[in-house]
């Protein structure tokens, strides 16, 4: 391999690797790490190592890249611009009154409990 294409192929693997969720320092590496590496360390014998096969892997790799990327900001934004998809239905609620400049008194939404069906369940007014 020849010195442009080994640092394009460094360049490729570090952009993917950027792109995979971090793990704390002191667990192994994830296993998708660690064949991803071996992918990039494999030496191509003469069957895969024609120029086209060269230019595909690379092509394929570029746009795991890509795809990856877009998924992460996908997620970022997801999470900007809908604050509320991983809050309780009783939080929600609470929230949404407080938009309006209401609070809900413990009164009314009482003490729910969810379900085991996933569904927000309240015993009831409090007198």
């Amino acid at each position: 391999m020849e010195a442009p294409a080994r640092a394009h192929a460094r360049s490729l693997y570090r952009s993917l690797l950027r792109e995979l969720p971090t793990r704390p320092i002191t667990q192994s590496p994830s296993p998708l790490r660690s064949s991803i590496r071996s992918h990039f360390q494999s030496p191509t014998n003469s069957t895969t190592s024609s120029p086209e096969y060269t230019l595909a892997r690379r092509q394929e790799m570029e746009q795991a890249v890509q795809y990856l990327r877009a998924q992460r900001t996908y997620g970022a934004l997801l999470e900007r611009y809908n604050p509320g998809a991983d809050m309780s239905e009783e939080e929600r609620v609470r929230l949404s009154a407080r938009k309006v400049g209401m609070d809900m008194p413990e009164t009314w939404y009482g003490k729910g409990e969810v379900g085991e069906d996933g569904v927000l369940r309240f015993k009831g007014k409090k007198e």
